[in-house]
């Protein structure tokens, strides 16, 4: 794989509210864009064109794992606000984190 990762998963929870994003890490230096804060992570619905965001309060923080080092073979994830529920199973979505591009996911 191009970006050092393979999609693990790509589900709704929370009652549709939150999408899970879920990556496996092959190669930790191609898959480094993805640990980075740094690189704003979305959710782009492909057939709305609306782009959503992983979330972020005081409390708890991000929810996105980070780190300034990915480990190979070692499972991450982002959580995307579903708002307004756009996004529904079976749905084809994109996610974008900075250069990384997984494009045509059908979310579970």
């Amino acid at each position: 794989e191009q970006w050092g990762v393979e999609v693990s998963s790509i589900r709704l929870s929370a009652y549709g509210r939150m999408i899970d994003f879920r990556y496996r890490v092959i190669d930790p230096e191609k898959a480094a864009v993805l640990g980075n804060l740094e690189n704003k992570a979305y959710l782009i619905d492909q057939a709305t064109g609306v782009e959503l965001r992983v979330p972020s309060s005081a409390k708890i923080g991000s929810l996105r794992q980070a780190s300034a080092k990915l480990e190979a073979g070692r499972v991450y994830f982002m959580i995307f606000a579903n708002s307004g529920l756009v996004v529904k199973h079976d749905s084809k979505v994109t996610v974008v984190v900075g250069d990384f591009r997984a494009e045509n996911l059908t979310v579970q």
